[in-house]
């Protein structure tokens, strides 16, 4: 760098750019990954444009000399730029950012072979409780002493006794292994005259090399993912990468599979579910330009490409998009700012676009490509409304005697079937008969779920987890808790009841919790070893099982609860995916919705098919309330273990709230969940017009308040919770 100085922004967030010396024959450039010292320590840190940061003028005496620089490339100018970008406008600082494209520190060490442990098959003589849930839970899988560890949820100290009696062994993993090169032209697919058109419209987009956004809205089955596809060949053959982000980690093996069966190999995928080697192998071959197509989770957005060519965002309306702590980001709207600065065209593929995507096209800043029917012979299902005040379930039960008939005769036709339930567990609340009292989680204001499967009540804010117990604790009663509400398991234990002989499965995210139990449940309907699914969101999207041909809604009503400006849309969007689940094979399909309101808009919208009309109400109720897309929302989140510091500081905030044409402050107010993982809440909502300057006001708004070390203030920008 010029001057022999680099501006560093080193990893933590509680500190600005720093001045450094660089070292005589040492090569440092923007992005470079450098170990700076800080005090006593060493801190991994990247150099940045020193144009483009201010920091306090230190004299070249005072500068420290950087200890060293990392052998992988530089983080390319077009993610510099998006890092900039992401940390003004979620107002979070550049340093939390600039972590999510750096990985464990293991991926900018030199050496390429590393030590991993794998179960042998051997059972030791001393097989105590947790040796043998170790091994249970271990199975075939790979990794470090402290990776396995943490997956048989074990003390090390277990996993080395394990290796000492030989139902361990170290092997030796050659990390940086290349991957296999995907061939464009492996198994070319046979498109209909629909897909033809579209995907030729996204492969020039490609081929052209320029930023433009489409929203390829398809319905459930019309053959999305094969279309993008050639999209993705073109990169390809252009020697250019690809990114395809899911919202779900259980969905990537699907995806894996379709994705080998057209180019000959799998992708490189990347999410939370890897182990340490193979992060540090995939991180190394995206930042080298060789790993071609790489598909995971949000995350992988802020990955160093050095060639980006396209960007895929698959289920584009989700939700699980949105990171909810750290950087409050939503991953669809970065992925077109991410193809802005690195000129490469962005596809937001869905059945059901978000208002805010629809806006953009109707703007025309999005372009919109269609495909209004399922591929081949399949047609979209039959869907209908049950009524459950005139069909109501037998007491005690949640299954409506309609969808009972119905799956009856599905299992008679030798088909399966989907009940879908977007509560995980038994139950939701567990009270004594005998006194009333509740099970609520000691660390948060949530009541504690019953899950029978493991004989756990258990928090699914915090993760808090504790027996059932036999006698109330309030009174002292046995016998005498009673489940309320219905859960998955609940259903489950149902439909055993009412189909005795059908095979039933449980899907949620405590069975389905990494890629391998997604294969296995894929590998179990295709093979018809499950007659019945029993499951939640987890279910509702990218998922192709051609004799599933009935899907019924336990509760369609439950996402419509609460005062969050998106329910009627989510709630939409969520039955219209696990719909698309009945009838994409030849076979036809039939959705059956239990609901207590079937006037409600959205259940009219949903029976008649007329999302058109829907859109347009919920659109025009958006925009007399000046509510997202037409006017902005940020919440300002103050938590504390101490609640009169929490309590004090959100009033300070909140008389220090400027009073300014455009933008107006509601609250403080105790959050929805005003205790979570043990700290007190209190909520800002700061709402304000489209073109207002929303963060430069918060910024110099929360600059001018003070509040001690032991509160915390976070920004939500575009919030997508409300609790």
């Amino acid at each position: 760098m010029p001057g022999e100085r680099a501006r560093v922004i080193v990893m933590n967030s509680a500190l600005g750019p720093l001045d450094y010396r660089v070292p005589a024959g040492m090569r440092v450039e923007p992005g470079s990954v450098v170990v700076a010292p800080l005090g006593p320590r060493q801190l991994l840190g990247v150099a940045w444009d020193a144009d483009r940061l201010a920091t306090e003028e230190v004299g070249d005496n005072r500068l420290r000399n950087l200890i060293a620089v990392a052998d992988v490339p530089p983080l390319p100018t077009p993610l510099r730029r998006l890092i900039e970008w992401t940390a003004d406008y979620y107002l979070a600082p550049l340093a939390g950012v600039v972590r999510m494209a750096l990985p464990s520190s293991s991926a900018l060490e030199g050496a390429k072979l590393a030590i991993e442990y794998r179960a042998t098959g051997h059972v030791p003589d001393r097989l105590t409780p947790q040796r043998a849930q170790a091994l249970e839970r271990i199975g075939d899988r790979q990794g470090l002493v402290r990776e396995l560890a943490a997956i048989a949820d074990v003390s090390d100290a277990v996993i080395r006794g394990l290796v000492k009696a030989g139902a361990i062994e170290a092997v030796e993993v050659d990390v940086d292994l290349p991957y296999s090169a995907p061939d464009p032209d492996y198994a070319p697919p046979n498109l209909s005259p629909e897909q033809a058109g579209v995907s030729a419209t996204l492969r020039g987009a490609v081929a052209g090399a320029a930023f433009q956004p489409f929203l390829l809205d398809g319905v459930t089955g019309s053959g999305k993912t094969e279309t993008y596809f050639e999209a993705v060949a073109e990169a390809i053959r252009m020697d250019r990468q690809t990114l395809v982000l899911l919202p779900e980690i259980a969905l990537t093996e699907p995806f894996l599979k379709r994705f080998h069966a057209r180019f000959g190999c799998e992708p490189v995928a990347w999410h939370s579910g890897l182990r340490q080697s193979q992060r540090r192998r995939a991180w190394r071959a995206i930042a080298s330009g060789d790993a071609k197509v790489v598909v995971g989770a949000r995350s992988a957005l802020f990955l160093p490409y050095p060639k980006l060519g396209l960007i895929v965002v698959d289920e584009a309306h989700e939700t699980s998009f949105k990171q909810e702590d750290g950087v409050h980001y939503h991953a669809r709207d970065v992925a077109v700012m991410r193809g802005m600065f690195e000129g490469c065209p962005v596809v937001l593929a869905t059945a059901t676009p978000a208002i805010e995507t629809r806006h953009q096209v109707a703007l025309g800043r999005y372009a919109e490509l269609k495909l209004p029917g399922r591929y081949g012979a399949a047609e979209m299902p039959a869907i209908e409304a049950i009524d459950l005040l005139r069909d109501p379930p037998p007491r005690g039960r949640w299954i409506a005697p309609t969808l009972t008939r119905a799956i009856d005769a599905t299992l008679e036709r030798g088909e399966q079937a989907l009940l879908f339930l977007n509560r995980r567990g038994y139950a939701p609340l567990t009270l004594c008969r005998h006194c009333g009292h509740r099970f609520q989680c000691p660390n948060c204001t949530a009541w504690m779920v019953e899950h029978r499967l493991i004989r756990r009540l258990a928090c699914h804010h915090c993760g808090h987890v504790m027996p059932t117990p036999r006698a109330c604790p309030e009174c002292g009663e046995e016998e005498s808790l009673v489940a309320c509400g219905p859960g998955v398991e609940r259903i489950a234990d149902e439909a055993a009841a009412l189909w005795p002989d059908a095979r039933i499965a449980i899907v949620t995210s405590d069975t389905i919790w990494s890629p391998a139990k997604a294969a296995e449940f894929v590998a179990r309907m295709e093979h018809r070893e499950i007659d019945i699914v029993v499951g939640t969101q987890l279910v509702t999207k990218g998922y192709h099982f051609p004799d599933l041909t009935l899907v019924g809604v336990i509760d369609a009503d439950l996402g419509l609860a609460g005062g969050d400006l998106r329910a009627a849309e989510r709630s939409f969007q969520q039955i219209m995916q696990v719909a698309g689940r009945a009838g994409r094979g030849t076979k036809p399909g039939h959705v059956y919705i239990q609901t207590h309101d079937p006037k409600a808009p959205v259940m009219q919208a949903l029976v008649s098919g007329d999302a058109e009309s829907f859109y347009e109400a919920e659109t025009e109720a958006r925009q007399e309330a000046d509510a997202p897309p037409f006017g902005r929302f940020a919440a300002i989140i103050v938590s504390s273990e101490d609640k009169d510091a929490a309590h004090d500081t959100a009033r300070a905030i909140g008389r220090a709230a400027p009073r300014v044409e455009g933008m107006d402050v509601f609250g403080p107010a105790p959050a929805p969940l005003a205790m979570l993982r043990g700290r007190h809440r209190f909520r800002l909502l700061v709402h304000a017009r489209r073109v207002f300057p929303v963060q430069e006001a918060i910024r110099d708004w929360l600059g001018g308040v003070d509040w001690p070390a032991k509160v915390r203030v976070a920004v939500d920008v575009d919030p997508y919770s409300f609790v």
